[in-house]
């Protein structure tokens, strides 16, 4: 199997994964302590568990605190729900591209929920016109079904100016370039080569949230329930090792963008060129049926739109906001590649699905 699925989930890393061993049993047979227990081993796990929190924070802004969650979507509904008021139903402002846990929980949140358009390379304009006590304002830095980067930090101003929170779905970014700057920030520790279902809403000093999971509060009164020191074990290591190797992986990407785009130079590519990570190739195809495609071409993992949102039937909100009809959406692939894709494996992908698309006629 080819793996071209990226932005769905990434290979875990072997220094992840040997961080995580330590904290599921360790060679002692000792290693499986809950770290909020005042004991020897509680007391060790919960070092392990404070070393994670260090690690993690480096891909963040400075002045911030790192609650660890069970993904990106529990820390953006810890976000959205943690800074509203009770009661508070003012408006809360999303880009039309983002992940269905912000847009759908800021339409739960608020009847006033407005979408921000976004123009025919994917761009939001921080410029655009915004209700009048807007709360707080999303915009995600990558998106995760083009890999097009929107302008998070002009973004975060707009909100400071209007006295707004400004939140950013980090998750397409965390580990593959720095961060922009934000008031709340989410990141998942599977999409940088670390497990899954583990990880952190990053909140910047003085912004105040209400733990809206009711128990023991464990995670600094913001979040309930026991830490797994090997998850958050395992997404520190793939934080660090992220940061460390971060320009190798950015110049092995490039290259393997530029051999994809030779590749694929017959096709359509959706969204801008220059503002993306090519990590993420969404690309169409007139008269390409994705469904036969993906049948023909089976040992090749590759997707027809966000995994979220594959199965549903509808044609992507990404692709029909930056002005695709619903032929050209259903029309399209993406392909998404990084630190641990050869270039040989994606040479040979890219044939069998460019000679199995030709042979559809």
């Amino acid at each position: 199997m080819i793996y071209l699925d990226y932005q769905a989930t990434t290979p875990l890393a072997p220094e992840a994964r040997e961080a995580m061993l330590r904290w599921l049993d360790g060679p002692d047979g000792q290693g499986f302590g809950n770290p909020h227990s005042p004991h020897r081993l509680g007391r060790q796990a919960h070092a392990a568990v404070e070393m994670a929190r260090e690690q993690v924070a480096t891909l963040f802004p400075t002045g911030g605190q790192v609650i660890f969650t069970s993904g990106a979507t529990e820390a953006i509904n810890l976000a959205m729900r943690g800074s509203a008021q009770p009661g508070d139903t003012r408006p809360i402002a999303v880009s039309a591209i983002e992940h269905s846990a912000v847009r759908e929980t800021a339409f739960a949140l608020s009847p006033q929920a407005v979408e921000i358009p976004v123009d025919k390379r994917g761009i939001a304009d921080p410029g655009v016109t915004l209700p009048a006590g807007t709360r707080l304002l999303a915009v995600m830095q990558v998106n995760n079904e083009t890999g097009v980067i929107q302008p998070v930090d002009a973004f975060h101003v707009r909100a400071r100016e209007m006295g707004a929170l400004f939140l950013c779905d980090a998750v397409q970014a965390a580990g593959k370039v720095p961060i922009g700057s934000a008031d709340l920030i989410a990141i998942s520790a599977h999409k940088f080569h670390g497990p899954k279902g583990v990880g952190a809403l990053w909140v910047r000093e003085g912004v105040e949230l209400a733990c809206v999971s009711t128990g023991g509060k464990q995670e600094g009164g913001l979040r309930s329930g026991t830490i797994s020191p090997a998850l958050v074990a395992g997404m520190g290591a793939a934080a660090a090792l992220a940061i460390a190797r971060m320009d190798e992986d950015l110049m092995h990407v490039e290259a393997l963008w530029r051999c994809a785009r030779e590749k694929f130079a017959g096709w359509t590519l959706n969204g801008s060129e220059q503002a993306r990570w090519r990590g993420n190739l969404n690309i169409r195809k007139d008269g390409l049926d994705v469904a036969r495609l993906m049948s023909d071409v089976r040992d090749v993992a590759f997707s027809a739109g966000s995994a979220c949102a594959s199965g549903s039937g509808k044609p992507s909100h990404v692709l029909t906001a930056i002005g695709l009809d619903r032929a050209q959406a259903r029309t399209s692939i993406r392909l998404g590649f990084g630190r641990y894709t050869e270039m040989e494996e994606l040479a040979e992908a890219a044939d069998r699905l460019i000679l199995a698309a030709a042979q559809q006629g």
